[in-house]
């Protein structure tokens, strides 16, 4: 019986997804696996029997990465399971921006004691006025899960749509609408663009990519949207800009001290996610990386070990190594199991940057003793046997 914390509430159709072989704890010393979604991990130590971390969301910001990798522990996270909520929030910016629909709301609810408040209502509402996204230019940056589908419904409400992702991988390349314009130089983004939306991980060579440079080069008017993260925009050069109206708004899911009190800017409070129909599929799918990981040693979405898999066991026993990625290391492990007179039925071996993490189907059953041996050589992290 696997044993799971949960730090954040994970919804319970996740937690369900488990199955028979786990339990829920309070205690995370003994727990085998964490679900969280938002809490901050960088200060907790853990447990040698921790083996696993799901995330349910994409971000990961919340969690020591390298740390895990180091101590041999799994950090998954659930890209695309909240796309479709983050995607809805990002054409609702547009329309915000579009049309002064929030001052126009403002106003009604100033007036809403005023029995004539119908023909104030008419005289109004020119001030309200805005533009419709038809025929405007929509540039995307990121064409992963979420902003492939963002791209794909500027096409539906019949905008033109550039996109920019010098990563675009096959499976989002084949989602795109035909007609999204894929460049290779954000310049074209800056120049072009009526809207500019981002969708991308923070990370030293992401951070500011809205810059005061970038800033400079976008159209008169533009509207800028970020649901991604807030590091992804220099923050005081947006707020100039919005200032002397460059930039016509600035949409943002980032409440911070600086995005609050932007002019033109309207913020929400980290909503991106926040829908039932995303906080489900998160649980779901982290639930089922932690159960297949846990029951078969298999390794799909992990942010900090490369994904590597085996399918369900079919051997008497699978050994799981986590080692450092240097030479000859395989050699070494497949030595100790031959010495053991065990048969290597199948192998997979899959390393990211310095680290690298070996399933092996085995004939026969290793003693405890000989994997803890093989757990105690150089180089080695972590040594798991799981049997039938």
């Amino acid at each position: 019986m696997y044993k799971v914390h949960c730090i954040n509430n994970i919804a319970k159709v996740g937690t369900d997804a488990l199955g028979e072989n786990f339990a829920l704890t309070d205690d995370v010393a003994s727990a085998e696996a964490i679900l969280v979604r938002s809490a901050n991990l960088h200060e907790m130590d853990f447990s040698p029997n921790l083996l696993a971390i799901a995330r349910a969301g994409a971000g990961v910001n919340n969690i020591p990465i390298e740390r895990c990798a180091e101590q041999g522990i799994v950090v998954f996270n659930t890209p695309g399971a909240n796309a479709n909520g983050v995607k809805e929030l990002v054409i609702c910016g547009m329309l915000l921006a579009a049309r002064d629909i929030k001052g126009g709301i403002e106003w009604v609810g100033r007036h809403s004691d005023d029995p004539n408040v119908g023909t104030l209502a008419e005289k109004a509402k020119n001030r309200f006025a805005g533009t419709e996204l038809a025929g405007k230019t929509l540039g995307v940056i990121g064409l992963g899960a979420i902003g492939a589908m963002v791209a794909n419904a500027g096409r539906s409400l019949g905008m033109h749509v550039l996109g920019y992702d010098p990563y675009l991988s096959v499976k989002y390349a084949w989602s795109l609408d035909r007609h999204v314009r894929h460049i290779n130089d954000l310049k074209e983004i800056w120049t072009n663009a009526d809207y500019i939306t981002i969708h991308i991980p923070a990370t030293p060579a992401t951070r500011g990519i809205i810059s005061r440079e970038a800033i400079a080069m976008m159209k008169d008017d533009v509207v800028v949207l970020n649901y991604a993260r807030d590091a992804l925009v220099d923050e005081r050069a947006m707020a100039e800009a919005l200032q002397t109206g460059h930039v016509a708004r600035y949409m943002t899911d980032f409440a911070n001290a600086n995005s609050t009190q932007m002019p033109h800017a309207i913020v929400t409070p980290h909503l991106g996610a926040s829908t039932k129909e995303a906080e489900d599929n998160c649980a779901v799918m982290a639930a089922n990386e932690l159960r297949d990981f846990l029951e078969n040693g298999n390794i799909e979405n992990s942010v900090n070990f490369e994904s590597t898999t085996l399918g369900p066991i079919d051997g008497a026993m699978r050994l799981t190594v986590f080692h450092r990625n240097v030479p000859g290391l395989i050699g070494r492990i497949t030595s100790a199991v031959s010495a053991a007179g065990v048969n290597i039925e199948n192998m997979t071996d899959k390393s990211r940057g310095d680290v690298a993490y070996a399933l092996l189907d085995l004939g026969g059953d290793l003693t405890d003793e000989q994997v803890a041996d093989i757990a105690a050589a150089r180089d080695i992290l972590r040594v798991r046997a799981i049997r039938k």
